[in-house]
Formats: C-alpha cells, structure tokens, sequence
C-alpha cells in the first residue's frame, strides 16, 4: 500500500502533542482519523483540520473498544499534565492500561503498527542522570503521580507481552518535557504556567528552589521522532524523546520573564510531593537508530510558544479552567 493510502489512527488527537501529530500526518498525505473524549483536549486544536478531505474526528473514549479499518496508531489518549492526571487519578489509569490494550487488540486484529506514546515519568525521581532507557526506574507506586507514572509503567508491559505473544507490530517511546503552541493555560506544566502568569503580569510560581532541572523540547521536534519511529522497522523501542539541554526551573523562569518583558516576579512555594528533582534524557538511542535529534532552542521555541498564548489570552479575556466531565 502506497503512503498516501495508509489510514492512521491518533488517540488523543484533539490533545496538544495529538493535534500537532494529526496536522503534519495530513500534511504528509496520511488520511487521518483522529479519537478523542475532549476530557482534556479541545476541537479547538483541530478545527483547522475539520474540513479536510483525508481527517475524520470520532468523538469516543478509548476505554471502551472500537472498531476501525486502520493501518498504523499513534496511542497518545491519556491526560499528561499533573492538574489534569490527578483530578481523577483512577480514570487516569484506566485510560493508560484499558486504552493500551483496547489500541493493542485493534493493532492485533487489522495487523497494524501500533505506537505508544510513554513518558519519562517511568523514570520517576532518577537515581540516573542522565536517563538511559535501560534504567528501570524510581517511581513511588502509591503516590499522587502514580496513577500516570504507574499506568504509563503498566502500558509499556502491556505493548511488549502482545509483542511476544501475538507477534503485534509495536513501538514505544518516552516523551520528555514538551511544549509548544496549543498547550492548555491552566494544564499546570511549567512552562504554560509561567508564560500565562507573566503575560498578566502575575508571580511566576516557583515550587521548591527552583534548582531542579528539566529538559524542554519543541513539540515540532517531538512530532517528528514520533513519525520517524513509526517508520523504522525492526524497532520495538523504548526510545527517549526530548532535548537534552538541561535547565534549571530558575533559568526558564528568568528566560520567560526576559522574553516577554514582564515585571512578574518569583513566587516560591512547596515542592509538590514526588516532584523529579533532575530530567535529562540521553537520546543516544533515537540519535543513531532513528538519526533524530531536536533542532529548536529553547529560545526559539518559547518566542512562539508566548505569541500562541498571547494570541489565546486576547482572545478569550481570561482563562476559565475546562471542567473535566463528559
């Protein structure tokens, strides 16, 4: 089957990472059929999308099976920001292992790849630094992250037992820190959080002492690690994605407020139980079998990130956070 003729899956698609993942999927002359509940994604993202000839949007919740003639799928449909996995933690987990093996018996029975969008929080609070997907990780299993730690953790088992058992065509990476245009303002990431706060001139909310660190990749960058796994044949993974530069949470802070000339100033406060004190990925890996590595600085990325926000702020004259209810 010729490329442009594949039909691909993207649950979460309305979502932030989803929406950009459908757009250049399109772009590339895939025909797309995007699943999403809008628990925490948005038409919004996708609107653009809606009239082309080769998208589909199927309103639906990948806890429960569907049905589908498709050819390769990108599993994204889980909720990926603090505020949102732990507002209601046991949906949080149902969506990560019932979604994984709902998408793995459909990989199963239409023959299709099928790809898992993990994270580097199956590395929990790292005795490894930098991350080595070797690394088996140091996650608290009953804390308040676990819902989303645990059931990426569980997603992962599940991909490689229909691996060997069934002989499905699967593929898993994690995903560091990324961000980008089409973030949600209220979605309690750091770097949403402070390019709101300092477009409006509020405290920018620091939590510890802000000497932890965090590596930050464009979402551009990670769309296309993404696409170019799915590609690779031969390739189960696990495979980090991200940047490896490394900031600490006080230099993002001082590089916001200077990018956008704000007169916000530093606001600490507790460090949330089970916050990762360092998160740097080694990309070795996705280097040399995927010959992928991020090309956006973080300057760069965040200029375009704080015009999207500017633009999203003008026009909705305050944020209202989304209710998380269907």
């Amino acid at each position: 089957m010729g490329k442009t003729a594949k039909r691909v899956l993207v649950t979460g698609g309305a979502g932030f990472i989803g929406s950009h993942l459908c757009r250049e999927l399109l772009a590339e002359g895939y025909r797309v059929t995007c699943l999403d509940n809008l628990l925490t994604g948005s038409i919004e993202n996708i609107n653009e999308l809606l009239d082309h000839p080769n998208f589909k949007f199927i309103l639906h919740d990948i806890t429960l099976p569907i049905e589908l003639e498709i050819d390769e799928i990108y599993n994204l449909a889980c909720p990926a920001s603090p505020v949102h996995y732990q507002y209601d933690p046991v949906r949080t987990i149902r969506t990560s292992v019932l979604g994984a093996m709902n998408v793995l018996e459909l990989a199963k029975k239409t023959n299709a790849k099928v790809l898992q969008a993990s994270t580097s929080e199956v590395y929990g609070d790292p005795a490894v630094h930098p991350q080595v997907e070797e690394y088996w990780g140091n996650v608290n299993p009953i804390g308040v992250r676990s819902c989303y730690d645990e059931g990426k953790r569980c997603a992962e088992t599940l991909f490689f037992d229909y691996f060997r058992q069934y002989g499905v065509d699967i593929k898993v990476i994690r995903i560091f820190n990324t961000y980008g245009p089409n973030m949600h303002p209220e979605d309690g990431r750091v770097i949403s959080n402070f390019i709101v706060q300092a477009l409006k001139g509020e405290g920018l909310s620091i939590y510890g002492n802000g000497d932890q660190t965090r590596s930050f990749c464009f979402v551009d960058d990670l769309v296309n690690g993404m696409m170019k796994m799915m590609n690779t044949d031969n390739l189960q993974g696990p495979i980090n994605l991200g940047n490896p530069q490394e900031f600490t949470i006080l230099e993002l802070a001082e590089k916001v407020i200077q990018i956008t000339n704000s007169s916000s100033q530093l606001q600490f406060n507790p460090l949330p139980m089970d916050d990762p004190k360092q998160r740097k990925p080694n990309i070795n890996e996705a280097e040399i079998k995927l010959d992928w590595t991020p090309r956006v600085c973080l300057e760069e990325g965040l200029k375009e990130t704080i015009r999207y926000f500017e633009g999203r702020l003008s026009k909705d004259k305050g944020i209202v956070l989304q209710k998380f209810i269907l």
